[in-house]
């Protein structure tokens, strides 16, 4: 009997034949790993003992209370060294000095000279005190000793005993000696108790003061977000700001630093402070620094505003708390009190909140106002919610131009007499006849004053939205003048500055918003025509005195370094129609918005306080019209007018029908085809009225024979 014999080795030349015998490999085991080393496992092992969070915390509690002990040892050491001596004061004058201010510094000098005077009467009456002591003892315990003694003769003549005399005596005797027993027992304890007393009255000190590192103290108040704005803290900043003469007074001044300091008070959503800066530093030094200030504070840029009051050599800091101004304020008055009304003369528009949460309301009694920002930042809403508590004012007329033309001012359909909605060139145009119009009704009433001076106009406010369009618009009329530009040829700019100048006086009023200013969408003379100048979020530190002057942005208004996207309907106002902080040249509000639903209600209330307005709206798409009665219709009773003014007034009437492709010819072929002509007077060509009636006329009676036929 054969058995097949199994190899364990693999051989070098494999069997070709299917017969070959089964070949058996094994293959050995990996080694072990080798063993770690103990120091190793013993470093790993120590390493993530030290570094667990755990291990961390308890390092931190433990320094941190060590440290409260020892420096709460060090602040009472220095109260009680302030107040023994006259360092507090001269501190003092070291910080009024490194201030400039030498009155303060002479007051804090008469203060230590007193304070000496009173010390040294103090240490002159030490000098008789052991002998004024010892008799004071002496006469007191002989009073003492006759009082116990009479009250003892007093009870032995009751008593008839006459062992009762020192009865009294000897009862205060045991009393003292009680109290000499108690004092034995309780004066070991109290003389080991007594350090560990001491030790806890020092760490509730530092406690209280938080007298640790930053790395040391628990996790609340460690983290940068939130913390407390305290004087130490607001000094610290300053120091830090890397201004040298900043830096040099405050180092002179000691611990007295926030000798500089005003009183810190909680205002709305943060805190505000006016810090008084040492001579040869400057405010703009400190404005211009406003990033690394705020860092200093623990805030972002945002939270933090300077501003310049009118005190000299001051700065008026607002620390926000933190993420206080990502929170939204709240509705809007005229959304929840649906019994509101306005008043154009006497009222304010409930705007929005300022930063320290106060209602920010606006008066635009005779007030050109502007609004302006970047896109998409709320101008529009901002605009249209003083327009929609202004509608709450029966009496006020609203001439109304949204250029945008999305439906933002939809709501104002019969409250509005005008309504022009549409970004084209030819909505651009309207915009400008219409402000053109507002302009002859400006001029109308300041011939009616002139004539009757109680005379009494009802307001008209002229609204019109994304106004860059109107400034850019490259369209030139048949008088070759452009609509847009800023020349003395532009008719919107020439129409805006008439109402500018004048229109105030009779109630006529010019409302622009417009977006990302420029010196070519919104010329120098237009918007320092504005009473109200508002701006959102702009780009640059150039557009922002674009928006509301020099004198805002040089008094701290920084509207450009708002948050593009985040603070919407944030708004830097400059205006006398707000109140305004004393000394301050703007004030930063944050608006309520109000969106497209609400502001219908609001304007279905306002169509409910008001007769009724028929609103001139106008259409977009062309339209089928009656050349010959247009032409009829815009001579009017005029007996003949010429022919360019016949064509803008048809341009005027339908701007889509009658554009720039109507011409001399045109209307001179149009009478021609119905047997009438233009003809001249006085060199002029004219278009008559009997003329046009004979074409009418001509026309009728030949559809007359058409439909005979």
């Amino acid at each position: 009997m054969s058995e097949n014999v199994v190899h364990l080795h693999k051989p070098t030349d494999p069997p070709t034949s299917d017969t070959a015998p089964t070949v058996l490999t094994v293959v050995p085991d990996a080694p072990p790993a080798r063993p770690v080393p103990l120091w190793v496992r013993s470093g790993r092992a120590i390493k993530t003992g030290a570094t667990h969070e755990k291990t961390r915390a308890t390092v931190r509690a433990a320094a941190r209370h060590s440290l409260y002990t020892f420096n709460g040892g060090r602040i009472v050491a220095r109260r009680a060294w302030d107040g023994r001596t006259g360092s507090r004061y001269e501190r003092m004058i070291r910080a009024a000095e490194a201030a400039g201010n030498l009155e303060a510094a002479e007051e804090w000098e008469e203060r230590l000279q007193r304070f000496r005077a009173a010390r040294h009467h103090r240490r002159m009456d030490l000098l008789h005190s052991p002998v004024e002591a010892a008799r004071g003892v002496a006469v007191g315990a002989g009073m003492s000793v006759g009082v116990l003694v009479a009250l003892g003769v007093v009870m032995a003549i009751s008593t008839g005993h006459v062992g009762d005399v020192i009865t009294p005596l000897s009862a205060t005797i045991d009393f003292i000696a009680l109290l000499i027993r108690i004092v034995q027992v309780v004066w070991g304890p109290a003389l080991t108790i007594g350090p560990f007393l001491a030790l806890l009255a020092l760490w509730s000190v530092g406690r209280k003061q938080q007298a640790a590192p930053a790395w040391a103290l628990p996790a609340n108040v460690r983290s940068s977000e939130g913390e407390p704005i305290t004087p130490s803290i607001v000094v610290k900043a300053l120091r830090d700001l890397g201004i040298s003469p900043l830096k040099a007074a405050i180092k002179e001044m000691g611990d007295a630093g926030a000798s500089m300091l005003g009183p810190i008070r909680i205002a709305g959503c943060g805190v505000e402070v006016d810090v008084t800066l040492p001579s040869g530093v400057a405010t703009d030094e400190v404005q211009k620094r406003r990033r690394k200030l705020a860092e200093n504070l623990t805030r972002h840029e945002h939270e933090v505003f300077i501003t310049i009051p009118e005190a000299a050599r001051t700065v008026r800091l607002w620390i926000a708390d933190s993420g206080a101004l990502d929170e939204p304020i709240g509705p809007s008055p005229l959304v929840t009190d649906e019994t509101m009304t306005a008043n154009y003369k006497t009222g304010k528009a409930p705007w929005g909140q300022d930063l320290r949460g106060d209602a920010a309301e606006l008066s635009v009694y005779q007030r050109h106002l502007l609004v302006t920002g970047l896109s998409n930042q709320g101008k529009t809403a901002a605009l249209r919610a003083l327009a929609l508590w202004l509608a709450l004012d029966r009496t006020v007329q609203f001439w109304i131009a949204d250029l945008k033309g999305i439906g933002d001012w939809a709501m104002f359909d019969g409250i509005a007499q005008i309504l022009i909605e549409g970004p084209s060139d030819d909505h651009v145009i309207q915009a400008t006849e219409m402000v053109e119009g507002a302009v002859e009704e400006m001029n109308r009433r300041i011939e009616e004053r002139r004539q009757d001076p109680t005379v009494v106009f009802e307001p008209l406010i002229v609204v019109v939205d994304e106004a860059q369009l109107a400034f850019m618009c490259p369209v030139v009329g048949e008088d070759k003048r452009p609509y847009g530009g800023a020349k003395a040829t532009s008719r919107y700019f020439m129409a805006v500055r008439k109402l500018h100048n004048q229109g105030r006086a009779v109630d006529v009023l010019m409302w622009q918003g417009t977006q990302d200013p420029t010196d070519q969408n919104l010329p120098k003379l237009v918007r320092e025509g504005a009473h109200t100048r508002a701006s959102l979020v702009v780009g640059t530190e150039s557009q922002s005195r674009m928006a509301l002057g020099d004198k805002a942005v040089n008094g701290g208004a920084a509207p450009h370094l708002l948050r593009q996207g985040l603070d919407k309907g944030t708004l830097v106002v400059a205006s006398d129609g707000i109140t305004i902080p004393a000394g301050q040249a703007s004030i930063t509000v944050r608006t309520h918005f109000i969106d497209d639903e609400p502001a219908a209600e609001i304007a279905e209330r306002a169509k409910m306080l008001r007769d009724g307005a028929t609103t001139l709206r106008v259409v977009d798409q062309a339209e089928e019209r009656d050349a010959l009665a247009d032409v009829a219709a815009v001579i009017g009773d005029a007996a003949r007018l010429r022919t360019n003014e016949v064509l803008k007034r048809l341009h005027a009437l339908a701007p889509k029908v009658y554009g720039d492709q109507w011409t001399n010819d045109r209307l001179k072929s149009l009478l021609e085809e119905h047997g009438e002509e233009p003809k001249k007077s006085h060199g002029v060509m004219v278009v008559h009225r009997d003329h046009v009636l004979r074409a009418l006329a001509n026309r009728d009676e030949t559809a007359s024979a058409s439909a005979a036929e």
